[in-house]
């Protein structure tokens, strides 16, 4: 046990030196992060007082392996607040541990990071979904057989046994779908499915995944919100419906189409993201 505390210490220490680095490059405060998906690196890509660096320069920090993500941290500004915005991922596929997947999270915590929007492109199962549609996370399903809090607990970041009840907070889930009206955009609710992929979904898969009650599937998203509810941060979880999984009707997927749908979304999603960041800002959702 003396040794896994020393470990842990450790690690610890790599949180507080990554976080020390990105905090003397903003100029503000930072109290939201969000993390984009496939795609979606430059959905929330105009901010004030931008400062733009490689994951690769921060101390400890993963890289991103895959082409879809950009790997570069963004510290700027909106609506006057500090903001935060990881252009890419890490995900269990990329052989990274989920200790090591969640590492951006502990960053944020040490920060002062309080709202965390994390953001992905999925495959929709709800047959009311549409390919371009926007879901908000209303609950997830741990598929990986992973997760980020096995191993010694640090008491001081959170709890040895958190509750997950309401993963995903639901005020900020209330904003979101107000923002979604005024602005005219169609946003729909569900439970995202996540898994440790590569490989995607046989349709005998799909079937099992739709009678659990999971509407959208995808290899991201469930270890960060772990971790930050482990941290006592609120999560916000934003789909992008890339692709309609229907067994019954099976088509191929490639992630080429994948990421041209979602680039396609970005947009809406950005004007989303957006007025909740400003809202959050103006406590509307405190």
């Amino acid at each position: 046990m003396h040794q896994e505390r020393e470990t842990l210490t450790y690690r610890n220490d790599c949180v507080a030196e990554a976080a020390t680095f990105i905090q003397s490059r903003a100029e503000r405060t930072i109290r939201t992060a969000i993390i984009t998906g496939t795609g979606l690196g430059d959905a929330v890509a105009d901010l004030d007082n931008v400062a733009t660096f490689d994951y690769s320069q921060i101390p400890h920090f993963p890289v991103s392996t895959v082409v879809s993500h950009s790997g570069r941290m963004m510290i700027g500004s909106l609506a006057g607040t500090g903001l935060m915005v990881m252009q890419g991922r890490f995900h269990l596929y990329e052989g990274y541990t989920s200790r090591e997947v969640t590492f951006p999270v502990r960053v944020m915590r040490a920060m002062g990071v309080r709202n965390l929007i994390v953001s992905n492109a999925a495959g929709g199962m709800d047959s009311t979904f549409d390919q371009g549609d926007l879901m908000v996370i209303r609950d997830h399903i741990n598929l990986t057989g992973e997760n980020p809090l096995v191993g010694p607990n640090d008491d001081a970041s959170g709890p040895r046994f958190p509750d997950m009840t309401a993963a995903y907070d639901p005020v900020l889930m209330q904003d979101a779908r107000r923002v979604a009206d005024a602005h005219d955009i169609t946003l729909k609710s569900g439970v995202y499915a996540g898994l440790k992929g590569p490989s995607l979904e046989t349709p005998a898969e799909i079937r099992y995944l739709k009678t659990i009650g999971a509407d959208a599937v995808g290899f991201s998203t469930v270890m960060e919100t772990i971790s930050a509810v482990h941290a006592g941060m609120r999560v916000l979880g934003l789909s992008i419906i890339t692709n309609i999984n229907d067994p019954n009707r099976p088509q191929p997927a490639s992630v080429e189409a994948i990421v041209e749908v979602a680039n396609q979304a970005a947009p809406r999603l950005n004007r989303l993201i957006r007025t909740i960041v400003t809202r959050l800002h103006e406590g509307a959702s405190s």
